[in-house]
């Protein structure tokens, strides 16, 4: 009887040789999925602040036609009410934030050049490639080179 109870309690559980197995397989897994996950976060950062400079640049222009040619000075005038009470960024009352949770940045018209809608990207410094790159209306809108 006793040798019965020994035997089953030896052979519960997994040995450290299973557990290694084990780890080393989740190991390969994460190697392999990670990358492809974070490229495809990133993507979706992109795709989002496109989205949003696009938003904002119409927002921008519909401000203009509105009021006789003029640019806002800030961003803010786009989410305050008209004598209509509506505003012309429909984002809940503010200016949204890029990806990285810096605010958009905003330059007015002048001395004959457009206005520029931008994200100084995830270091939130002028400058910088990839996800630090500055990205712009133009890019969003697919009137830049810059990828």
């Amino acid at each position: 009887m006793k040798n019965r109870i020994l035997r089953r309690s030896r052979r519960e559980g997994f040995s450290l040789a299973e557990l290694m197995v084990v780890i080393v397989i989740i190991g390969l897994l994460v190697g392999v999925v990670a990358p492809n996950a974070f490229k495809y976060l990133f993507k979706g950062q992109e795709t989002r602040m496109r989205s949003d400079l696009v938003s904002i640049a119409g927002a921008l222009d519909n401000y203009a036609l509105s009021n006789g040619g003029v640019y806002p000075d800030s961003l803010d005038a786009l989410v305050e009410e008209d004598e209509t009470g509506e505003t012309y960024l429909k984002s809940g009352g503010k200016i949204p934030t890029d990806p990285w949770k810096n605010e958009y940045q905003y330059d007015p018209p002048s001395g004959g050049q457009d206005f520029r809608v931008y994200s100084m990207g995830e270091d939130g410094q002028i400058g910088g490639e990839g996800k630090a790159a500055d990205r712009d209306q133009n890019w969003a809108k697919g009137l830049s080179d810059d990828e």
